[in-house]
């Protein structure tokens, strides 16, 4: 009995400890975003990056799916370390200024790249270093989201990630549009591309130095500090003790192969509309600031209904904004696909990550979240290989085909599996 009571003090105490710094947390993880994401979709926008790809491999369909698939890849392989590394610590944020800065430090060099190599050289040079971008970016999913899980309430999370990239689209479409239309230009070259990036090695090295101004709370109980091979070996008890999360993660992951098509998006608009700086930055803006209205109502919804119901209408408006892109052969047609694919995809990403949030124990939360975080990169790691291969040989029309499948079959998962967490609790 007297332990039972002293369990319950230290879990008012930790309560009380994140009510009392939520508004200095809310707005250092609002900053964070605004800036972070301002700089990372400048990357990993389906438009800059695919074309940049495209100019350097002298018109390869392959060479794109393999350059995304390294990213995705590198994504899929470290999850469960960053999980290991941090689920015995009380605090997290140390760890994540680590593998933050060894992101930014990727897109600095991938930046570089293009000015001081010849295409070719920065071509292998920017396999690798997305590959390695990869490598920190699934460590950083899991610390960031484990931290976000410690602070923010999860009644609010929708709030915050709606806000969040609601401003972050604000901000990223105006520079995509500047970047595209004055830094890339109508004569592409790898200098304008390259001076795109480095810009947005700045824009995410100043939010990364805002989460200094987060407190971040000591929990009542952590994870034991067991080594990566044994808790590997507690996966299966996890999974079978949770047959809603591992339904989940399954169905997260057959959808992400939709992700397939994503760097195919802009090839074959560019088919009709050219590839100029001003093409690039209009659909970049088109496909940003729908991200950026979208997520308010993708927070509302969120917060009102559960992530499980915008993980399923996201889904929907992916497969619509599809069917239209094959269809679309017009400056204006393709606007309002991107729009489509800017806000379904910005919705399943917010979705997919937050309702993995509210499965089982919070002692749990980190292992639970590398779970899915691999199992959806190697999907992301798979699709864009085989995107490019049935690109080169079957054209684009194919690719979409094909995404259009994943992502029913992970949406009909979901809807026929997976219940509301929050309905459970």
């Amino acid at each position: 009995m007297t332990q039972h009571k002293s369990k319950l003090r230290a879990e008012r105490s930790y309560q009380i400890q994140v009510k009392r710094n939520l508004n200095r947390n809310f707005t250092a993880h609002l900053a964070h975003g605004l800036l972070g994401q301002t700089g990372f979709r400048l990357l990993n926008a389906p438009t800059f990056l695919p074309a940049y790809i495209l100019l350097l491999s002298n018109g390869s369909n392959i060479a794109v799916g393999i350059a995304l698939a390294m990213q995705s890849l590198g994504m899929a392989i470290t999850p469960l370390l960053g999980a290991n590394l941090i689920e015995h610590k009380t605090r997290v944020l140390p760890t994540g200024f680590l593998m933050g800065g060894g992101m930014r430090s990727m897109v600095l060099c991938i930046a570089l790249s293009g000015i001081f190599l010849s295409p070719a050289s920065a071509l292998t040079a920017i396999f690798l270093l997305l590959a390695l971008l990869g490598l920190f970016q699934g460590m950083q999913g899991v610390i960031f989201n484990v931290l976000m899980s410690k602070v923010i309430p999860v009644n609010l999370r929708g709030r915050l990630t709606g806000l969040r990239n609601f401003l972050a689209g604000i901000t990223s479409a105006g520079v995509a549009y500047l970047g595209g239309r004055y830094l890339i230009g109508d004569n592409p070259d790898a200098f304008g591309y390259s001076m795109t990036f480095l810009l947005a090695f700045v824009l995410t090295s100043i939010g990364l130095a805002t989460l200094v101004f987060v407190r971040e709370p000591e929990p009542p109980s952590v994870a034991p500090d067991v080594t990566l091979q044994e808790r590997l070996s507690q996966i299966p008890e996890l999974l079978r003790d949770d047959p809603a999360f591992t339904h989940y993660f399954l169905a997260r992951s057959m959808a992400t192969m939709g992700r397939m098509a994503m760097p195919f998006y802009i090839l074959y608009a560019g088919q009709s509309l050219g590839l100029t700086g001003t093409i690039l930055g209009t659909l970049t803006v088109a496909f940003t600031l729908s991200a950026t209205v979208s997520n308010l109502l993708w927070g509302w919804l969120a917060d009102r209904r559960g992530f499980r119901l915008a993980f399923l209408v996201s889904i929907a408006l992916w497969v619509s904004s599809t069917v239209l892109l094959i269809f679309s052969h017009d400056l204006l047609l393709s606007t309002l696909v991107f729009i489509g694919i800017g806000a379904a995809t910005q919705g399943f990403q917010t979705s997919a990550i937050n309702l993995t949030l509210e499965f089982g124990h919070r002692d749990d939360v980190p292992l639970r979240i590398a779970i899915a975080n691999s199992s959806s990169e190697i999907a992301g790691a798979l699709g864009p290989l085989l995107g490019g291969i049935l690109a080169a040989l079957l054209g684009y029309e194919a690719v979409f085909i094909c995404s259009i499948v994943f992502l029913v079959i992970g949406g009909a998962m979901v809807n026929a599996y997976v219940t509301e967490p929050r309905w459970i609790k």
